[in-house]
């Protein structure tokens, strides 16, 4: 019996193989990715598992899954903080506000807050 070498080279496909005990497994780097997915990132992860298996799959494979999150959660962010200035600013949540009276401007801005989520998650997260 002849001996396998350790790593061979598939041209039709341009990946690299390793022995590992008696099969071939793809020798696949995935690229570090430093950036948290944060809230968002990790509610569309769990949906993508759920819901588009494929995609998660593919992304996951590709070793593109964490920038992909890193970068949708980014966009929820700076998305959030672009409509909780524009509704406060609408509905007089100021700085003023919670000056005079502290619980007040505290249940506007969290209301606010609830009804900028639902947003994102309906455009953003869920999609």
């Amino acid at each position: 019996m002849s001996k396998l070498e350790r790593i061979i080279h598939d041209n039709s496909n341009g990946l690299d193989y390793i022995l590992v005990g008696e099969i071939y497994l793809p020798l696949i780097a995935v690229p570090e990715e430093k950036r948290e997915i944060g809230f968002y990132g990790s509610l569309h992860r769990n949906y993508l598992k759920d819901y588009k298996s494929g995609l998660y799959s593919y992304l996951t494979l590709s070793g593109k899954l964490w920038t992909y999150l890193a970068d949708l959660n980014e966009q929820c962010l700076e998305r959030r903080d672009f409509l909780m200035e524009q509704i406060m600013e609408q509905e007089g949540i100021t700085e003023e506000l919670k000056s005079r009276d502290q619980m007040e401007w505290v249940r506007w801005a969290n209301n606010a807050r609830s009804r900028v989520d639902e947003i994102i998650l309906n455009e953003l997260v869920y999609v």
